[in-house]
């Protein structure tokens, strides 16, 4: 399974994006389940009501919960990140435990936030 991070969305969703036509040839030539967490839908919805025309066809992806799972992993990621002085984002923790407890790897161009959960089992794409 692959996970789609809001950024990869914001991409794949511009028509004009080079980048997101990269990504959509890249996602069409493998075979797992393609879905993004509804962390992901809540930040791509708010962006798109923000600052552009909502888009429907993100309603149609699948979508992975945020379970008592997730919470429990998020905060033992965000905590062991705190610790090694890293700052992440509450909402970037949650994701990566969506990811880790699916058993998926999160596609995303943020490697900023996301390359130090490495260490911890998250398998990213670029």
């Amino acid at each position: 399974m692959i996970i789609l991070d809001t950024d990869v969305l914001i991409e794949v969703l511009d028509r004009k994006s080079v980048r997101g036509d990269k990504v959509l040839q890249r996602l069409q030539a493998v075979k797992e389940d393609i879905k993004t967490t509804a962390i992901n839908l809540h930040e791509i919805l708010y962006g798109l009501e923000k600052f552009a025309k909502p888009v429907k066809e993100v309603l149609l992806l699948p979508v992975l919960d945020y379970t008592r799972r997730d919470a429990v992993l998020s905060s033992k990621i965000e905590l062991e990140a705190e610790r090694k002085g890293i700052t992440m984002r509450r909402t970037d923790a949650m994701i990566a435990a969506v990811a880790m407890n699916n058993g998926a790897a999160l596609y995303t161009f943020d490697l900023k936030h996301f390359s130090p959960l490495r260490v911890m089992g998250l398998r990213i794409l670029t």
